[in-house]
């Protein structure tokens, strides 16, 4: 996804893996046509990097979805531009399907996935069955450049705190076969389910974290290295921090600001770790609260408090999130433009308000997902 890390003196990039969901046009339930949208952009060039990082559509893990990945950008604006092209991209080729392209975290309609076909995929529906089979759901990861592993562990033991407050703000999949599920997030409680899914420990170092990857791994539960489900982790490929916990995000900007609090929680919390500074005291146990928390209520009510654990106003915690990170925002010049993107949020709503919204509106979730097809 991301370059090699960040220079001294010089800005974090940052990329974006998008899943989106494909939909019949005219019913809105999910189809199973990815291998044809694929085949589509191949013959445009758009599956192949060419040596290139990022910038590309590939398969997931159902045939009723596929993944869009952005090239490294150390601009937030240019992010932006990707993000619509490569959605464009995805929504052109899936066009020629028949297909519509929806970001949206769940199928608001009734689905029974169909598993890719590669090998790696249909391993893993075989051994995790119904956890696998019943797995549509689209989330956004983002990569923030790192100099170092010892630097992207670091920077995951300090920033795991504050990663329900970006679930709450990329809330976006109330529906779930069907009805409405009460949660903004329940892509959130779907993912929960694989064995190896949630917050990471504090781990300390690069070496300790993978003792621990590899502790997981001679248990013989996880098919591969590729299934440490951990809400952030060091990318395995790149020199990045992967954040994944969002739900793909309905408006590009929205993934945007997401990205954007994402590179500035790394930056802040790379200088305290050079500093020496400890990471805040959150077991596990307790972040898993403040996730299902995030999952929940999204930015409709209280959050948990990522340093006392106690419940707060959702504004109050994503205003202390922008404060915590204002030193890294202001000499990215990103500190505006995100105090703008948060009041919008909380002007316009979640993804999954808006979804709701929609709802109210037609009283027809198959004419919710076209309807969100648009806005997508």
């Amino acid at each position: 996804m991301d370059s090699p890390g960040g220079t001294p003196g010089g800005l974090r990039t940052v990329g974006v893996e998008e899943e989106l969901l494909l939909v019949d046009a005219e019913t809105g339930a999910p189809r199973s046509v990815a291998s044809q949208v694929l085949r589509v952009a191949r013959g445009r060039g758009d599956t192949d990097r060419h040596g290139a990082v990022g910038g590309s559509l590939g398969p997931e893990l159902q045939q009723q979805m596929i993944e869009t990945d952005t090239p490294p950008e150390d601009d937030l604006a240019a992010l932006e531009t990707d993000l619509v092209t490569w959605r464009e991209k995805a929504r052109s080729a899936a066009l020629d399907a028949g297909a519509l392209v929806v970001a949206s975290g769940t199928s608001p309609l009734p689905v029974r996935p169909l598993a890719s076909t590669t090998p790696r995929y249909a391993e893993i529906a075989r051994k995790f069955g119904l956890t696998a089979r019943e797995q549509l759901t689209c989330g956004c990861h983002v990569h923030v450049s790192v100099e170092s592993d010892d630097e992207a562990v670091g920077a995951m033991d300090r920033i795991r705190v504050w990663l329900p407050t970006l679930m709450a703000m990329s809330a976006n999949s109330p529906f779930w076969q069907g009805i409405d599920s009460n949660y903004e997030s329940y892509r959130n409680q779907v993912w929960g389910r694989w064995p190896t899914a949630g917050p990471p420990d504090v781990y300390g170092t690069a070496s300790a974290y993978r003792a621990h990857v590899q502790q997981l791994l001679d248990t013989g539960v996880p098919h591969d290295e590729g299934m440490a489900y951990f809400d952030a982790r060091p990318s395995r490929h790149y020199p990045t921090l992967e954040i994944r916990v969002a739900d793909v995000c309905l408006d590009p900007k929205v993934a945007v600001l997401v990205a954007g609090l994402c590179r500035a929680l790394v930056e802040t919390a790379a200088d305290e770790w050079r500093a020496g500074r400890p990471p805040a005291d959150a077991p596990v146990a307790v972040l898993r609260l403040a996730m299902w928390q995030a999952s929940r209520w999204g930015l409709s009510g209280d959050l948990l408090d990522p340093l006392a654990h106690r419940p707060r106003p959702a504004r109050a915690v994503v205003d202390a999130l922008v404060d915590h990170v204002a030193g890294a925002l202001g000499a990215s010049g990103d500190l505006a433009r995100v105090e703008d993107a948060v009041d919008e949020l909380f002007a316009v709503g979640t993804g999954a308000a808006r979804q709701r919204a929609v709802w109210l509106e037609e009283g027809d979730l198959a004419r919710v997902v076209v309807r969100l097809a648009g806005l997508s």
